[in-house]
């Protein structure tokens, strides 16, 4: 073979004239021949094995040369041939290759064919692969029809195909053939040809998909190949590169591949040449779009997680992204460190670098806590919740993330938020302190373990040795100094030194009787403490003492080497004899071990210590974020919501400190709209309380009792009923644990096992729920609840007999719900009998839960009883019997501090003491009754009314015969006209004897309720004579009952109820009148309307929980729309700035409430603005902000924008003083204001120009200027700037000298003539007219629009106006006694028939 082949740049090189001994294509084939000579391919494969490639290469150039002309069945048989020849070639060389007798012509040949084959294969792999591409995209996966069929087919084939492709190249590719090449180096184009063809198939969008997974990792172990022996490393690098910035789904891909090329095939450089690229990437670059940040960011992630160990030596080239603009790559890198944390830089076993890098990752981890990017926050917090769960975090750094995590709670990101709190319930899952945290019960063990940690201390430290330093150390330390005071003292003195010396030499001579060894202790004394000179000077004194000692011999001489001797002898030589005699004890062995042991007891406790402190700041840290997250469980988010939920499932399951308090919180929850919500509190409870664990039976059904019982202690009435809709679904799904648990109940109920009270109770409430879902549960079993609970026990524990008949009564439910006959029981049932008998002998008792049992009981009798109003009649009469013979007796109950003189019931009475709590126990039963007995007419009797009346009507159409439908059809329309007559005259019939039984009958001299009233009225309007707080507080909620029988009696002491309201010292007597009077304002508005004004007095009471009652009350009745809505809103405004939190969220949910109603707060702005900056209020500046920035809030649209700027323009000319004016300008600051607005604003310059002077009124008016720049068109800015310079102009220099010809020159000169005539005011009256045709636009409310615009003062008023007040004026006196200042009907309120309340 005389020619070699070279693999062609392009491929229509091969056609042309080559080099010396270059092949050239000869023969191009054309299409329509191309059959015959790919059946001649086919023969001398078959024949002459792969070298045939050589003779037909041709054949195979001209299919790719006319690739797309020729058909898909040539293009597939040609890729079929050429897959065998590359097979063929990968099965026949290995023995080629291992020989080493092969001429070179043979090899050339090999070599020829492995090029020709292997280039004209991945050619046409290309083109199939381009042509499949567009099938797929001009094809639509979803259409029929014939054609999309196929499509799809062919599509399918060459998924497969290009499998087999691959996988040909994979098994030549991976043997030596290198060898096959002079030096065996493989030219370049050969390699490029194979890789192109890889990256070709990469681009494939659908090859990150699960079904292209065969060819994929074909592909990755191809180029892995490739990289490893061919020397693909950099074009690899350079490629991932490349194709992750244009094609975003490879980012999984690379990621699977460079983890397989540097785990399987060894090529760590791999790894470091990506990272590298990607981090020389500066934050400019990153930044543009298309830049592929975001699949760097992914790729880098995915990585991250699938070689961690490989990434941590190119970190530092990533962390500088952590410093850019890009959020994406900031993500990346801490996703990397994340993973590195978790899965290499953990455990005890790290040496010293490998716990610094930790430490340091987790510095930038917590930094980027707090990043300027939410998602990045987000995503952080996501990260330490995988590192927490992988229990990877030290123990060190538990406080300091958890308190960071708490604080992410406040972000305004809903998705920090979400992380934080699935982060919080991580650290609570894992913690690994204690399975129970609750800092109250770690406070004593705390304490408990430091006093012992104290003693321990304190005891090894008198045991202690002090620690002794070894003298010729010190003296080496000393002797410089030394020296320097021995030089000194040596050197000739002053007179004044002298004289210093001789009286230290005075002092010295006391103890000149002392022997020299006693003198060299001292001086060895002084040396120690640092008295240097008086050392020195002892010591030149000893000598002459001494002058036979040996100690002192040297000094015959004094110089300061022979004194620095005798120091150092004196000081050296005493403590060495010191140690000779410790040298001479024995040794100890015991006392060392005693030591050890002393040593190790103290470190333990110290560890345990800690353990505790560390404990009880975890459990702090968790209580606090509880209380914040409890607050969100009412979040509008419902994802939100959900993580709250399971939140609080997590720390109740850890028993948390507080942790029940959220788990109540999330309960009315279950009435929530949004179903995922409801699903998810109900899930929580089903969790918690429902499934519980045991190995039998009984074992679970105990359990779950024990848990819903312990939520139920101390539970509020609106707790229990939310908890009944989960124990009704409990109840209601079949469970096999139902009538073990039921059964369970009961033996706890009535005692067979000991319970306490609390548990009893518990159980009894859960059997009403139960009942609710299944009546017989109790209808079954009322003896035993009669004779257990509400039997001659009963006056010792009222609470469970309250519960008792609270169970009793759920029973109710379905008797109300059906439309038969009402289900009632006999008088002289066992049941009413222990009621009035309980009832009666409870009235003489002075029992705190007497009133709640006998409330229950009352309402019991009136849903289940015969006559219940005989019934009760007769319970009064008993009772009042009862307290008459307890008069009579003058026992020693009558001898209270609390007596008054009472001569109401009986004349012969006189003089008599009655007990204040038995006679307001007394009056409150009266009262119970009265309303229960109203309630009983206005639904009971009136239901029961209207089925007679069916029932007959339903007979009398039975009994008509068929002539009679006849008719009926003929006349159908006109029947059907009279009978709706009919049916409504007998609604009203029966609404009127109800009326009539109640304005009449009820209050009758013959009725025993009528008795009591003129008790009540007395009590009431002296409250000086009776003022025991229990009578006086029954005695107006009585009353107040007895108001709700008629309107007659309601009239008559309405003055007196507001009187009470207004005057009563106590304050749950003006709550409880706060309430009677919202029901009354909706029984009787008219009567109540005139009073409407003393009702929002209220609002302001002294008394958080009497001004909570009115806005509770007062919310109520707006919403309802029973309450017109006026001026004095205001005052529920107020509110939003009470100290109270939760009054200011009352009040904060009216607004919110009232702004779901058209147009409500825009109509009551200019008035409550009005009230607000009224001077005699006396409110702050910064409160009358906070208000108006709430209030504000709600005006959204652009009419209304505009229509309020013009009415607050307005009321400068009213306003008087400063602090108004300010106001005004604030208000209109807080606007969102628009451009149609702000042409407003300029149209009312003379409304406020001359108060500009005033800083308050010019600073916010600038503020909108400021506001309206923004993203304002250059057009609209130019005229904001033009209104900036005029504001700043008339505040500056005044309005007179802006106004003057001069200026107006001047503005002409800068403006133009087009600004001045945008900022000139027009005339009052074309403003007038302007606001008069737009009367005609539906989106602006007319309504009251003439009470808001004031250019004129007010007709009716006589008085100059000094403030700019509602144009309703109200009194706000006191309700009092006399009747000339009783307010009369002045607007009668629309009410409902009370046929349509009847049917309701």
């Amino acid at each position: 073979m005389s020619w070699d082949f070279f693999v062609p740049v392009c491929v229509g090189d091969l056609v042309k004239t080559g080099g010396i001994n270059q092949y050239v294509v000869q023969d191009v084939v054309p299409p329509k021949q191309l059959p015959p000579y790919l059946s001649r391919f086919k023969a001398a494969l078959r024949s002459q094995g792969p070298l045939c490639i050589l003779e037909h290469f041709d054949t195979g150039y001209s299919v790719l040369q006319h690739s797309n002309s020729v058909e898909l069945s040539v293009k597939e048989d040609t890729l079929e041939l050429l897959v065998q020849v590359v097979s063929s070639l990968a099965s026949t060389l290995p023995a080629l290759l291992v020989s080493t007798s092969v001429s070179a012509a043979e090899r050339k040949e090999k070599l020829n064919a492995v090029k020709m084959s292997v280039f004209l294969l991945c050619k046409i792999t290309e083109a199939l692969e381009s042509e499949s591409y567009r099938q797929s995209i001009v094809t639509a996966p979803g259409k029929a029809g014939k054609k999309g069929k196929a499509g799809g087919e062919g599509l399918l084939q060459w998924d497969s195909e290009r499998e087999k492709v691959l996988q040909a190249l994979v098994q030549l590719l991976q043997l030596d053939i290198r060898s096959l090449w002079s030096l065996s180096l493989v030219e370049e184009e050969f390699i490029s040809c194979v890789t192109c063809c890889c990256y070709k198939l990469l681009e494939n969008p659908t090859i990150s998909h699960v079904k292209s997974k065969p060819t994929r990792d074909c592909i990755i172990h191809l180029l892995g190949v490739l990289i490893k022996k061919y020397n693909h490393l950099l074009g690899a690098s350079v490629k991932v590169i490349q194709l992750l910035q244009h094609f975003e789904q490879l980012s999984s891909v690379f990621a699977q591949a460079v983890s397989v090329w540097s785990t399987e095939y060894g090529i760590r450089a791999i790894i470091g040449e990506v990272i590298r690229e990607i981090g020389q990437k500066s934050s400019d670059e990153l930044a543009r779009e298309g830049s592929g940040v975001k699949a760097f960011s992914s790729f880098l992630s995915e990585l991250g997680a699938l070689v961690p160990e490989l990434m941590i030596p190119n970190i530092s080239v990533l962390i500088t992204h952590l410093e850019g603009e890009s959020h994406a790559m900031r993500v990346a890198v801490c996703e990397v460190l994340g993973e590195i944390l978790v899965r290499v830089l953990c455990g005890d076993g790290l040496d010293e670098s490998g716990k610094a890098d930790r430490d340091r990752f987790f510095d930038t981890l917590q930094e980027h806590l707090h990043d300027t990017h939410s998602h990045v926050r987000a995503r952080v917090l996501q990260v330490y919740a995988r590192i927490v769960n992988s229990k990877a975090l030290p123990l060190c750094r538990y406080s300091e993330v958890m308190g960071l995590t708490v604080g992410r709670l406040m972000d305004k990101s809903i998705n920090v938020v979400k992380s934080a709190i699935q982060l919080l319930a991580a650290f609570i899952a894992h913690n690994p302190y204690s399975c129970k945290l609750s800092s109250a019960d770690l406070k004593k063990p705390l304490e408990k373990e430091t006093a012992k940690l104290r003693e321990m201390k304190e005891k090894l430290g008198a045991k202690a040795p002090v620690a002794v330093i070894k003298a010729s150390e010190l003296w080496a330390a000393m002797e410089p100094e030394l020296l320097v005071t021995v030089t000194t003292e040596l050197e000739p003195t002053s007179e004044t030194e002298r004289e210093q010396q001789e009286e230290d030499g005075d002092v010295e001579e006391e103890k000149e009787a002392e022997d020299d060894r006693a003198t060299a202790v001292k001086i060895a004394q002084y040396l120690r403490v640092n008295k240097y000179r008086n050392a020195v000077r002892l010591c030149i004194k000893a000598h002459s003492c001494f002058p036979e000692s040996e100690m002192f011999a040297s000094l015959s001489t004094v110089t300061p080497e022979t004194l620095m001797n005798t120091l150092a002898l004196l000081f050296k030589g005493s403590d060495e004899d010191t140690s000779e005699l410790s040298q001479n004890l024995p040794p100890t062995p015991q006392r060392e071990g005693e030591k050890e042991e002393e040593d190790g007891e103290l470190k333990k406790q110290e560890m345990l210590v800690q353990y505790l402190k560390d404990t009880e700041t975890f459990a702090l840290q968790v209580e606090r974020a509880i209380s914040v997250i409890n607050t969100m469980l009412y979040w509008k988010t419902t994802s939100v919501v959900q993580e709250a939920v399971q939140f609080c499932v997590t720390v109740c399951e850890f028993s948390v400190a507080n942790s029940v308090s959220g788990v109540r919180k999330m309960l009315p929850l279950v009435w929530s709209t949004d179903a995922a919500i409801k699903d998810a509190v109900v899930q929580a409870y089903r969790r918690l309380y429902l499934n519980p664990q045991g190995d039998t039976t009984r074992t679970k059904a105990q359990t779950l009792v024990d848990s819903l019982s312990e939520l139920m202690v101390d539970a509020s009435l609106g707790t229990i009923q939310c908890l009944e809709e989960i124990v009704q679904e409990f109840f209601g799904s079949g469970s096999n644990l139902q009538s073990t648990v039921v059964q369970v109940l009961w033996e706890r109920f009535t005692g067979k096992r000991e319970t306490s009270n609390l548990q009893r109770r518990a159980a009894v409430l859960l059997l009403g729920m139960a009942a609710r879902a299944e009546r017989e549960v109790v209808l079954s079993n009322l003896d035993t609840l009669c004779s257990v609970a509400l039997g001659e026990k009963v006056t010792e524990d009222f609470l469970l007999a309250r519960d008792t008949v609270f169970t009793i009564c759920s029973i109710t439910d379905h008797v109300r719900q059906s439309k038969g006959a009402p289900f009632r029981l006999p008088q002289d049932h066992q049941l009413f009998t222990c009621l009035t008998q309980a009832i009666a002998e409870g009235v003489v008792m002075e029992d705190p839960y007497w009133q709640s049992f006998m409330e229950q009981a009352v309402r019991l009798i009136y849903f289940l009883a015969e006559s219940p109003d005989q019934l009760c009649s007769r319970l009064l009469q008993r009772s009042a019997r009862l307290l008459q013979d307890q008069i009579a007796e003058g026992g020693e109950i009558n001898k209270n501090a609390g007596q008054i003189q009472d001569g109401s019931q009986d004349p012969n009475e006189q003089g008599e003491q009655v007990n204040c709590v038995c006679l307001a126990q007394l009056l409150a039963l009266c009262g119970c009754v009265a309303f229960w007995q109203v309630s009983h007419l206005e639904r009971s009797v009136s239901t029961e009314l209207r089925r007679r009346r069916g029932e007959k009507e339903e007979r009398e159409e039975k009994e008509k015969g068929p002539s009679s439908k006849a008719k009926q059809t003929a006349n159908e329309s006109a029947m059907e006209e009279e009978l709706g007559l009919i049916g409504a005259s007998a609604e009203d019939t029966e609404a009127e004897l109800i009326r009539k039984i109640c304005e009449t009958e009820l209050l009758a001299e013959e009725n025993l309720l009528c008795a009591f009233l003129p008790l009540l009225v007395k009590v009431c309007s002296s409250p000086g004579r009776y003022s025991h707080p229990q009578l006086t507080t029954a005695a107006c909620l009585a009353l107040s009952q007895y108001m709700m029988i008629s309107p007659s009696v309601c009239e008559e002491n309405i003055r007196l109820m507001f009187t009470v309201l207004e005057r009563s010292a106590l304050p749950v007597v003006r709550a409880n009148a706060i309430i009677a009077l919202g029901d009354l304002t909706v029984r009787f508005p008219n009567i109540l309307e005139p009073w409407t004004q003393n009702l929002y007095a209220r609002l302001s009471d002294e008394i958080p929980s009497v001004r909570q009652t009115a806005v509770t009350v007062l919310t109520q009745l707006v919403l309802k729309d029973v309450l017109k809505v006026k001026g004095q809103v205001s005052e529920v405004a107020v509110l939003l700035i009470d100290p109270e939190p939760h009054i200011a969220s009352l009040s904060l949910n009216f607004f919110n409430e009232l702004a779901a109603k058209d147009n409500a707060i825009y109509n009551l702005l200019p008035d409550i603005i009005s009230r607000l900056s009224d001077p005699e209020r006396g409110m702050s500046s910064e409160d009358f902000n906070t208000i108006m920035k709430q209030l504000f809030s709600y005006i959204t649209k652009e009419r209304q924008t505009e229509s309020l700027v013009e009415k607050l323009c307005q009321r400068f000319r009213t306003a008087k003083t400063e602090r108004q004016w300010c106001d005004l300008a604030m208000s209109l600051s807080l606007l969102s204001m628009c451009e149609r607005g702000f042409k407003r604003l300029q149209e009312c310059w003379e409304c406020y120009s001359d108060k500009l002077t005033e800083p308050g009124v010019y600073q916010p008016l600038l503020s909108i200027t400021a506001k309206l720049r923004r993203g304002a068109k250059l057009q609209f800015k130019a005229l904001v700037d033009d209104f900036e310079k005029r504001l700043t102009a008339v505040h500056t220099r005044g309005l007179e000298n802006v106004e003057s010809p001069e200026m107006d020159e001047e503005n002409q000169k800068e403006g133009g003539p087009s600004g001045r005539t945008v900022v000139r005011t027009p005339l009052p009256t074309r403003g007038r007219t302007r606001s008069k045709r737009g009367q005609s636009k539906p989106s602006v409310s007319s309504h009251g629009d003439e009470s808001y615009v004031t250019p004129q003062k007010s007709r009716k008023s006589k008085k100059p106006v000094i403030t700019f007040s509602s144009d309703e004026e109200e009194d706000e006196e006191d309700a009092v006694m006399a009747e000339s200042e009783t307010p009369k009907v002045t607007t009668p309120i629309a009410r409902t028939s009370r046929r349509a309340r009847l049917r309701n």
